[in-house]
């Protein structure tokens, strides 16, 4: 069962990259309905005027998330990095003016964003061993 479970962590890999980099698209190209969520994140942070940057420091940080998590070696960091990255987003949706439906839409994002927190999380619970000897040897060296 633990092999099994560990060659699901691929489609679960691939679900996260896929579902991540779909979205940069709208991100990078400074796309309407992007720049709006980034300009309601950005105003209700108090950081009026730099939506711009901060889309473009998400939408890297999830580019370079959605590499680490396809790469074997990488897959628990970028699973990781990932649950940290939709972690904020799931925290925005249920916290700011955002909400949970910003595009009226039946809250497709916030669904998305949740099924790909469940999709790391799934990597790091069956990789667990492999998670807690990345943050001992990070122990061990800080």
């Amino acid at each position: 069962m633990p092999r099994i479970l560990r060659l699901l962590t691929w489609p679960a890999a691939v679900f996260i990259a896929g579902t991540l980099l779909w979205y940069e698209q709208y991100k990078l190209t400074g796309n309407e309905g992007s720049v709006y969520l980034f300009t309601i994140l950005s105003d209700w942070l108090w950081i009026h005027g730099y939506e711009k940057p901060f889309r473009l420091f998400v939408a890297f940080m999830e580019i370079a998330a959605s590499i680490l998590v396809v790469i074997p070696r990488t897959r628990v960091f970028g699973a990781a990095f990932a649950l940290g990255i939709i972690s904020g987003a799931i925290f925005f949706h249920l916290v700011s003016p955002l909400g949970i439906d910003p595009y009226h839409d039946g809250g497709a994002l916030f669904t998305e964003a949740c099924e790909v927190w469940l999709s790391a999380a799934f990597i790091l619970a069956v990789m667990r061993e492999d998670a807690m000897a990345l943050v001992r040897a990070h122990i061990l060296k800080g």
